[in-house]
C-alpha cells in the first residue's frame, strides 16, 4: 500500500539502502470505548495489505477526543487486543487533533466519532490547507437504526464512508443520491470486530448471556422488567448459568449515556439474585466463547454472536419499535420473547437476511475489506487529493453547521475560534492542574446524569 507523506520515515531510514519500506502513518481518533474498538480495528484491517507480500507496515497512533464518553483505562483494556499499546493512547481536544494532523503528516486518518464530531473534523481538516492532506475514513460502529439521514450527512465529505453490510451500503447511497450529494465514498465492508471460533456446545455447559445496552431501553420500568425476567429465567433453570453482560461500571460512560445502570437496579430487586445469576464485564468476544444463547434487545453483540453461529434471540417483550432498534431485525427470524425462551425455544436465523447484514459466517469475512482496502490504496497513490467537500457548508446549512462546529471550538469556516488553540510550554504542574480540573468536571457531569437528573425527572412526574 503506497504512502503519501515524505515525512513518514526518518532521514536515516530514507538514506539507508537496506532500510525497510516507508511506514504508513495512521491516526485513529475516537470518542468512546466502542468507537475506539471500531476505529482501531478498522485501521488494522485497512492497512493489513490483505496478506500481500511487501505491503508497508503501518504505524497507528491512538487519539481520544476529550468529552463526556472518553474511555477510562479500564474500558480501553476491556476492549481487547486492537494492536495498539493503550499506554501510548492520548487524549486531545478537537483543535489539538487538528494541530497534530498538521504537524505529524499522517497518510490516513480514521474518524471513529459521533456524526457531529466527524463533520467538525472534516471542516477543520479542510481548513488546514498545509501540504498533502491525509485520506479520511469514517463509518458506523454497529447497527444503524436511528438518525440515518442526519448521521450520514454529517459524515459526508470523508474519502471513504464504510458500510458494515450490503444492506447499509444500499441505504447510504440512497440517502446521498436523494439529496444530490456524491455517493462514491460509500464502500461496503463489515464490522471489523467479528471473529472468534464457531460455536461448539460443550457437555455440561448451558450459558445464557443477556447483552445489556446503556440507553436501550431508557425507562426505569422497562429496564427493571428486563432484569426481572432475566432473573426469573435463572430461577426457572437452576442448572443454567445466566449472565448479565454489562458495558460499563457506574460512573463510566460509553457511546451512549446510561442513566440507570443495571447494577443499581439489581441491588434493589426484591428477593435478591439466584446463585446461577452473575454480572459480568470484560471483552465481549471472551464472553461469547462460553455462550450458548445470546439474548438482547438490539445490541450489535447479536451480530457478533450470529457470526459465530451462536443461538441468538432478539426480544419483543417491549414491542418491536424504532426507538428500541429491534425493528432492524425484522425478517431475521430472531424475534422472540422471554415467555418463549423460558419454554426452551431457540430462534433460527434467516440465511437470506444474514447474508445482507455482513454476518459472514461461511468464510467470506476474510475478503470483506478487500474493496475498502483497494479504495484506500488508490487514494494514497494519488499525487494530490481533492479538497474535502462536505455536503454541509455555511451556504447549504447556515442554521445548523455553525453550531456543530462551535461545539468543537471551530468557526464556521473550520478554523479554530480565538482562544481555542492549545497552549504550549505550560509545564508539568499546569498540565497536571488542567487534567485534574477536567477529571473533576467529568465526574460532576456523570454524577449529574446518573444521580441528579433521574431524581429531577421523578419529581416532575409527581
Amino acid at each position: 500500500m503506497p504512502t503519501r507523506n515524505s515525512n513518514s520515515a526518518s532521514p536515516a531510514e530514507l538514506e539507508s539502502t537496506d532500510a525497510p519500506s516507508q511506514a504508513l502513518r495512521v491516526a485513529v481518533l475516537a470518542d468512546s470505548d466502542t468507537r475506539w474498538k471500531w476505529g482501531a480495528l478498522t485501521a488494522r484491517r485497512l492497512t493489513s495489505g490483505g496478506g500481500r507480500a511487501g505491503a508497508p507496515r503501518a504505524e497507528i497512533s491512538g487519539l481520544l477526543l476529550r468529552g463526556r464518553a472518553t474511555p477510562t483505562p479500564r474500558q480501553l483494556a476491556e476492549v481487547g487486543d486492537v494492536g495498539i499499546d493503550t499506554g501510548l493512547v492520548r487524549e486531545v481536544t478537537a483543535v489539538e487533533f487538528l494541530h497534530t494532523v498538521r504537524d505529524e503528516g499522517y497518510d490516513l486518518v480514521v474518524l471513529a466519532l459521533v456524526g457531529g464530531a466527524v463533520q467538525a473534523m472534516l471542516h477543520g481538516l479542510a481548513a488546514l490547507r498545509t501540504g498533502p492532506r491525509p485520506v479520511v475514513v469514517t463509518g458506523y460502529v454497529g447497527v444503524v437504526y436511528e438518525k440515518l439521514a442526519d448521521g450520514l450527512l454529517l459524515r459526508h465529505g470523508a474519502d471513504v464512508v464504510l458500510a458494515n453490510s450490503r444492506h447499509d451500503a444500499e441505504r447510504f447511497r440512497a440517502v446521498y443520491e436523494g439529496v444530490g450529494a456524491d455517493a462514491s465514498a460509500v464502500t461496503e465492508a463489515a464490522l471489523p470486530f467479528l471473529g472468534g471460533a464457531p460455536h461448539r456446545p460443550e457437555p455440561g455447559r448451558d450459558t445464557v448471556v443477556f447483552a445489556a445496552q446503556p440507553s436501550v431501553p431508557a425507562s426505569r420500568a422497562d429496564r427493571t422488567y428486563l432484569l426481572r425476567r432475566l432473573v426469573e429465567h435463572a430461577r426457572l433453570h437452576p442448572k443454567r448459568e445466566v449472565l448479565l453482560k454489562l458495558r460499563s461500571k457506574p460512573g463510566e460512560h460509553t457511546t451512549h449515556i446510561e442513566e440507570l445502570p443495571y447494577q443499581r437496579l439489581a441491588e434493589r430487586l426484591p428477593g435478591g439474585l439466584p446463585p446461577n445469576f452473575h454480572l459480568v464485564y470484560g471483552h465481549m468476544g471472551e464472553v461469547l466463547d462460553r455462550t450458548d444463547l445470546l439474548v438482547t434487545v438490539s445490541s450489535t453483540a447479536a451480530l457478533e454472536s450470529l457470526h459465530r453461529r451462536i443461538p441468538t434471540a432478539v426480544l419483543t417483550d417491549l414491542g418491536v419499535r424504532e426507538t428500541l432498534g429491534n425493528h432492524h431485525f425484522i425478517g431475521s427470524g430472531l424475534l422472540t420473547s422471554w415467555d418463549h425462551l423460558d419454554g426452551g425455544a431457540h430462534p433460527e436465523p434467516d440465511e437470506t437476511w444474514l447474508s445482507g447484514q455482513g454476518v459472514a459466517a461461511h468464510g467470506s469475512y476474510d475478503t470483506a475489506y478487500d474493496t475498502a482496502r483497494a479504495r484506500v490504496a488508490a487514494l494514497l497513490g494519488q499525487d494530490r487529493l481533492p479538497d474535502l467537500a462536505p455536503y454541509y457548508t455555511p451556504a447549504t446549512a447556515p442554521g445548523y453547521l455553525p453550531g456543530i462546529l462551535a461545539r468543537h471550538h471551530l468557526a464556521p469556516d473550520g478554523h479554530p475560534l480565538p482562544g481555542a488553540a492549545a497552549p504550549t510550554g505550560t509545564g508539568r504542574v499546569r498540565g497536571a492542574v488542567r487534567e485534574a480540573v477536567r477529571d473533576a468536571a467529568r465526574g460532576a457531569y456523570r454524577h449529574g446524569v446518573q444521580r441528579v437528573a433521574p431524581v429531577i425527572r421523578r419529581m416532575g412526574e409527581l
